[in-house]
């Protein structure tokens, strides 16, 4: 036996991942890379071994080579370290990050670089300081407010969708936890007392055990996954005839519990992708929700509602960012590599996220500064944000007025990519906001065509010119983007600014399925 070939066990799959790549490892590492048909086990599950020459490859092929390789394709002046590669998913999801799901987000660490004190070859100079006002006038998410708020910097987001607002309102804001938990503990016992007369978790059980011997029989875990990795089982050609077979199996348990799959009409988003079951349960806790007195926590659990409701669309597993059409059935998920099925009451989601939540709230809570953040929902190519921010907090109305805001870091949108509200469609048709889609700058929905293009660097050029009102005159400004079509120089020229240095950094893929070298560049500009 050659050294390759030597067995690890998980603990010591751990330790030499860790000092191969001089990042930790976990045992649960390893374990993914088993279960998921990275690598291969040996042995049965009371001794798991893998072979050293497995784990070589694996580490070599995509880890390994990346950075040479990347730079090849992207050009020497990538700067990796703001890949930020050694971050696992927890560091870069920290805290409130992932109160919320939300497409097109960055990074917390790559707001931290730019707003901290630090200074390195690529990064010179300080362009913020601790009481200083940052500007994000594509909030999002709230990314730019929550990394001011640990930083000490005072932060005003502003973005077009109510919704965002929201999210990013609720992650900075300063909540009695007590009242938070006590009204969960509340809404969550009403559930389970609404639920006691429905045969719907009954039904969920009596599924789950069904499943649960189908898939162990003809998807077993970590064989099943590695054969399918080595080109020996035709996914799609295997996965549709277990579907057909186990369907008489579903259809029986749903006839057995009279399980309504549809509501009657599909007028709206809400209608069209939800199960009657979970429809009625988002109505009855959005309802009990509706009495919370404490307008924070009332918010706050208006987003853990959100969030719950997503994680519940009548979709597959692989479809829940782009959806195709509304799934009743079970069926083949790719994802998992077994036979998964929609759900159909929303009371484990709930739960869970609403665990997850308050230990993100206090987490964040610990790290939080004495600064003021808000988020304004407007058009900020005319907000008035002084003036709006009085309407918020005058108290820091007052500091912004008095000091101006000493510069922006934002990621706009990209043109043609995202449609902003509809990735949130469900949030607009049960909290009755009000859509602006028309306002969005670069939606996926006009295109990429030359009027779009045209239309994408007058509406960020409007922004910037809009917001110098606000700034300072030495203001530094930073703006994320992947300018394929070479439209920034434009924007800033059409804003007065002059482009001072440009930072480009790879953008790591979320999915092994997606290799492609990708960067963008975060733009300095400052005034002409």
């Amino acid at each position: 036996m050659t050294a390759s070939d030597k067995l690890l066990t998980i603990k010591e799959a751990s330790e030499w991942a860790t000092q191969y790549t001089q990042k930790t490892v976990t045992t649960s590492n390893i374990s993914y890379l088993i279960q998921y048909g990275r690598i291969k086990k040996s042995g049965d599950n009371g001794s798991t071994r893998v072979i050293l020459k497995d784990l070589i490859d694996y580490y070599e092929s995509y880890n390994g080579q990346r950075e040479v390789l990347w730079k090849d394709q992207l050009g020497a002046d990538l700067n990796w370290a703001l890949s930020f590669d050694q971050y696992k998913e927890a560091e870069t999801t920290k805290h409130i990050h992932r109160l919320h799901p939300y497409k097109g987000k960055f990074i917390p660490q790559l707001v931290e670089y730019f707003l901290d004190s630090h200074t390195d070859s690529f990064k010179t100079e300080t362009y913020f300081k601790k009481g200083d006002i940052v500007l994000d006038p594509f909030s999002g998410s709230g990314t730019t407010m929550v990394q001011s708020c640990e930083l000490g910097i005072h932060a005003v987001g502003i973005d077009v969708s109510a919704f965002n607002a929201l999210i990013g309102n609720c992650k900075v804001a300063k909540y009695d936890l007590t009242d938070v938990q006590n009204e969960i503990n509340r809404v969550t016992k009403s559930l389970k007392i609404f639920l006691q007369d429905s045969r719907v978790l009954e039904f969920e059980e009596k599924l789950l055990q069904e499943l649960y011997k189908f898939n162990n029989r003809y998807f077993p875990a970590t064989t099943y996954k590695y054969n399918l990795r080595q080109g020996k089982i035709n996914e799609k050609k295997y996965g549709a005839e277990k579907e057909k077979e186990f369907l008489p199996i579903y259809e029986k348990l749903v006839e057995q519990y009279g399980i309504k799959l549809r509501q009657d009409k599909t007028d709206t988003f809400l209608d069209k992708w939800y199960s009657q079951h979970i429809r009625e349960e988002v109505e009855f806790i959005f309802a009990e929700i509706k009495k919370i007195k404490n307008i924070d926590t009332k918010k706050i659990l208006s987003l853990i509602l959100s969030r719950t409701i997503r994680s519940c669309r009548a979709t597959t597993h692989a479809d829940l960012a782009t959806l195709v059409e509304p799934i009743t059935t079970t069926y083949y998920c790719s994802k998992h590599g077994k036979m998964c099925k929609p759900l159909f009451s929303i009371l484990k989601w709930w739960e869970t996220y609403s665990k997850d939540t308050v230990k993100r709230l206090a987490q964040f809570d610990k790290l939080r500064t004495g600064t003021f953040q808000v988020c304004l929902t407007g058009d900020s190519r005319t907000i008035n944000i002084f003036s709006e921010l009085g309407k918020k907090n005058s108290a820091f109305a007052q500091l912004a007025e008095k000091q101006k805001i000493k510069g922006i870091f934002s990621s706009p949108p990209y043109v043609g990519l995202i449609d902003y509200h509809e990735q949130h469609a469900y949030a607009y048709d049960l909290f009755g906001f009000e859509r602006k889609d028309e306002l969005e700058i670069g939606p996926l929905f006009k295109g990429q065509g030359k009027e779009a293009k045209q239309s994408y660097i007058q509406g960020i050029s409007d922004v910037l010119n809009n917001a110098k009102k606000y700034l300072t005159d030495d203001y530094d400004i930073f703006l994320v983007a992947n300018d394929k079509y070479n439209m920034y120089s434009t924007i800033a020229e059409n804003a007065g600014m002059k482009i001072v240095n440009q930072f480009k950094r790879p953008v790591l893929n979320r999915t092994e399925k997606d290799k492609g070298a990708y960067s963008e560049i975060i733009f300095h500009l400052k005034r002409e």
